[in-house]
């Protein structure tokens, strides 16, 4: 018998032949895949060490990508654990679980080791997760959402295309003020706001951006004859940057507003250049810095009465 991460451990009942247990493989012992196999049963959603008997075989992944080297090196989440590194001839290829998880344990500064620990799983099969088109469990998503302080659907993807905030509003919601201090740290290093104009033909825009914050200015790259850089240098604008946590029904929302002006110096868009976190994800020749230093900086955040 041999396995591999993510594969189904099956045991049926030898009068029937019928499945009684099932469970995802999370763990694996020896890089040749054979027993025994840290498992996570479907219907305890415990993991277990299980060396198989011969009422039991082993499912394989209809979607596993080749792999020819396989080594097992020490576990550093948990003492005297092991975890399977799992690397192949070409360069690794997520499915868009992995990544969306990636990203979000990337933006929370969690290592592998520590999601892994808080979702009672193997890092390897984070690892793997994480790099391969893997099809994890229902029960190892709800894990990893709970590790991660999302939701299940936003792990998926699901309602990409909707707008946030079409969940059920708290039974006792506690709106409240949020204090300079709080709002500077919430808009935090960068990430995508919304900037509030007066278009040309004198009718209000809004237009969404990537930003990053250097030096207490809010800063952005637009293309020269968009209507942000029309507005920029004749009057003042409003920046927006919110979080919804639609499984919680609480959020907060940040409101700078300030003079836009177009950077010119050389050595100053040279720095924002090298500075930049990521490219506008428009795209399109974007190379027109804008900064908007806040003269107002306010916020709200809504959460439970008694938090």
């Amino acid at each position: 018998m041999r396995a591999h991460l993510g594969d189904q451990l099956v045991i049926e009942s030898q009068a029937t032949g019928a499945a009684r247990r099932d469970g995802e493989i999370v763990g694996l012992h020896h890089k040749d895949g054979t027993p025994p196999y840290d498992v996570h049963w479907s219907d305890t959603d415990e993991v277990t060490l299980v060396f198989p008997g011969p009422d039991a075989h082993v499912r394989h992944l209809e979607h596993e990508q080749p792999m020819t080297a396989r080594e097992v090196r020490p576990d550093t989440g948990e003492a005297g654990g092991r975890s399977l590194a799992i690397s192949s001839p070409g360069a690794p290829d997520p499915g868009d679980i992995g990544r969306r998880v990636a990203v979000e344990r990337r933006r929370q500064g969690l290592s592998r080791e520590e999601t892994a620990g808080r979702a009672r799983m193997s890092p390897g099969y984070l690892a793997y997760v994480e790099e391969r088109p893997a099809d994890p469990s229902l029960a190892t998503l709800i894990r990893l959402a709970d590790a991660l302080g999302t939701t299940v659907p936003a792990l998926r993807g699901g309602g990409t295309d909707l707008p946030p905030g079409q969940g059920q509003a708290l039974l006792h919601p506690q709106l409240r003020d949020l204090g300079p201090d709080e709002c500077r740290a919430l808009l935090s290093t960068h990430g995508v706001g919304r900037v509030a104009v007066q278009a040309s033909d004198g009718r209000p825009a809004v237009v969404p951006v990537n930003y990053d914050v250097v030096d207490d200015a809010i800063v952005f790259r637009t293309a020269p004859g968009s209507v942000i850089a029309a507005a920029a240098g004749t009057a003042e604008v409003a920046f927006e940057v919110d979080h919804v946590d639609e499984a919680l029904s609480q959020g907060w929302s940040v409101l700078a507003v300030g003079l836009a002006d177009v950077v010119t110096d050389p050595g100053a868009v040279g720095r924002l250049a090298r500075h930049a976190h990521t490219a506008p994800w428009a795209g399109g020749e974007r190379d027109m810095w804008v900064s908007i230093r806040p003269a107002s900086l306010t916020g709200r955040r809504i959460t439970p009465a008694d938090q």
